[in-house]
């Protein structure tokens, strides 16, 4: 068993905020962003490219991938918690991390969290924990916050060993630290918020409460140097999981000075370069350690990029691809991202899939990889055959289902894809079309000849469309396992 447990994979799983498909230059030949390091990991494994997140924005997808579960099974089935937001992953709830511990890995998340935090209240306040869903639907009133506490609930107490995190995303208060759960420096300062006017471009962040030293510009830097400093500290004796959300390239786009002006495509592009850069160096750390060889890399997106269609014409760079829409929406750009796995000895170097999959399919594949026969939660099916290249299909997965910021789902089977509403449902306008009569309900799509989803075949193919909301309904109701 001993010697089992010695050669158990490593696992870095790198998570990039609102990364598009078309922001690497791998997937996009023609974009205007060069990303050599994330590039150079997918000529050393195997890149998807026909990889979803499960939900169109932060929140959401970060439940799922830890979880195994489609995130509209949550307490929070449409929309993303906030930094004064309550803990969403419940706290007897299995997780990858949970998982993997059991296993005797060493378990370490460093970066942006947003999953909530169980903040302690001042007393007199106690009150407020009657209502299950408090501080979920809606943030906590900082005024009955005791930071001086160490959070009750996080990162520690489902299954990481270590953290070191940021609340929420690097444009929602409170900007600071939490080290294993423990604030590093209180949030005594505050941000009149910056480039409020850009709509959520450029810079910007809210006004809120601040820890006095906290930058912006250092956040994924401080990230980056966490992360290699756990990495540094791993032997061959113990495997790991490090869980690495990035905060970038998600707003604000704050570069550092090395890398302002360094690409064609602004503040955007200069912060993607830098996010390659990063991956660089979190992959050369694990090369010098000589740990590489038995460690799994995987990179991806939380969701599709936040890129309005004035910027692919500012830029000339589409940073969603070939694909409609971007971050929040049910159409293609706001899901299908970049997913890219290093695995030395098992992957092919220079493989491409066509699977289908999704990031809710971490945990059942670490579970095949290290041979666990229990079953697994609703949603999440092993990837592993498709890795060893002896599958090209995700085996069992009987669709893929996705969900935007307004709450559309949308179904994914083979060539056919059906969105249940009409319109975005997500960022780009119209967002929300109601039907009119004689006219579909709903949106139906045919990828294989229609990747762009730009010929609403619902009308056509009611038998399609019978039996895709059939099936959406059963996975809705937990009943394809």
């Amino acid at each position: 068993m001993a010697n089992q447990k010695q050669q158990a994979p490593n696992i870095v799983y790198i998570l990039a905020d609102d990364l598009g498909y078309g922001d690497v230059s791998v997937y996009n030949p023609t974009g205007q962003i060069p990303t050599p390091n994330i590039d150079k990991l997918a000529a050393q494994g195997m890149r998807f490219t026909d990889a979803h997140s499960p939900s169109s924005v932060c929140t959401p997808t970060r439940y799922a991938l830890l979880t195994g579960r489609y995130p509209w099974r949550s307490r929070l089935p449409v929309g993303v918690l906030r930094g004064y937001s309550r803990t969403l992953i419940e706290a007897d709830r299995a997780t990858v991390a949970s998982f993997l511990k059991s296993k005797g890995y060493q378990t370490g998340v460093v970066g942006k969290w947003h999953l909530g935090l169980d903040w302690e209240l001042k007393k007199g306040n106690e009150g407020l924990l009657a209502s299950a869903d408090y501080g979920i639907k809606n943030e906590m009133d900082t005024a009955v916050i005791d930071f001086s506490r160490k959070p009750a609930q996080g990162p520690n107490t489902i299954g990481f060993d270590y953290s070191y995190i940021l609340p929420a995303s690097l444009d929602m208060p409170p900007y600071c630290y939490l080290e294993n759960q423990k604030l590093i420096e209180l949030p005594t300062g505050y941000t009149d918020g910056n480039k409020l006017q850009t709509g959520y471009t450029g810079p910007f962040w809210r006004a809120g409460k601040m820890s006095p030293s906290f930058d912006f510009y250092d956040v994924l830097p401080t990230f980056i140097s966490k992360a290699t400093d756990f990495l540094k500290k791993q032997t061959r004796q113990k495997p790991f999981f490090l869980y690495l959300p990035l905060s970038a390239p998600h707003t604000p786009w704050v570069p550092s000075n090395n890398y302002k002006g360094k690409s064609k495509v602004g503040e955007y592009g200069d912060f993607v370069q830098q996010v390659d850069a990063a991956v660089g160096e979190v992959v050369k750390t694990l090369e010098q350690s000589g740990l590489a060889d038995n460690t799994i890399v995987v990179f991806a997106s939380d969701n599709g990029p936040y890129w309005r269609e004035s910027f692919v014409k500012q830029f000339n760079h589409k940073a969603a691809g070939a694909f409609r829409g971007m971050k929040g929406d049910a159409f293609e750009g706001g899901h299908r991202i970049p997913f890219i796995v290093r695995w030395p000895g098992k992957v092919k170097a220079g493989a491409v899939s066509n699977a289908t999959t999704t990031l809710a399919n971490l945990l059942a594949t670490c579970k095949e990889i290290l041979g666990d026969k229990t079953p697994n939660p609703e949603d999440t099916y092993s990837i592993l055959p498709v890795l060893l290249g002896k599958a090209q299909q995700v085996p069992n997965q009987p669709a893929v289902v996705h969900s935007s910021s307004i709450g559309y789902f949308a179904i994914r089977k083979g060539d056919w894809k059906l969105i249940e509403g009409l319109g975005s449902g997500g960022f780009t306008e119209p967002r929300d079309v109601k039907p009119v009569a004689g006219e579909p309900t709903g949106q139906l799509y045919n990828l294989a000849t229609d990747q762009l989803e730009t010929t609403n075949v619902y009308q056509q193919n009611p038998e399609k469309v019978k039996e895709l909301t059939a099936l959406l309904n059963q996975i809705k109701q937990g009943k394809t396992r």
